[in-house]
């Protein structure tokens, strides 16, 4: 099995940064695909990065310059940049991807808690 835990959420006002880190662990022979979204109450999750293994990265058009995702093989880590933050940035986040040569995803973490306001 494959587990993840997102952590480096927090509370900051607009316009601030923050930068949230998902480390990976357990039967991984590879980290095919990494993926970040987000999700608020009564709303479904929402896709906001994704980054291959060859590092290209595609965002959701809602935080595309302003957000960067960007993964470390070595520590099994995936980080989610943010800089720029808004009201509506405000969600729990949530990492997750594609192991090993199924292509399989991983269950959910707990995610991290992202709180935008003045």
């Amino acid at each position: 099995q494959v587990q993840l835990v997102e952590s480096g959420g927090g509370s900051v006002q607009p316009g601030g940064s923050l930068r949230l880190s998902c480390a990976v662990s357990g039967n991984i022979d590879s980290i095919n695909v990494m993926e970040w979204y987000r999700q608020t109450p009564g709303k479904e999750r929402e896709l906001v990065a994704v980054i291959t293994l060859g590092g290209s990265s595609t965002y959701a058009n809602s935080v595309r310059g302003r957000f960067t995702i960007s993964r470390d093989d070595a520590k099994k880590t995936t980080y989610l940049q943010m800089n720029n933050l808004k009201p509506e940035d405000t969600a729990v986040y949530f990492c997750n991807g594609r192991f090993n040569n199924t292509w399989t995803r991983a269950g959910w973490g707990q995610g991290t808690q992202v709180t935008v306001s003045s």
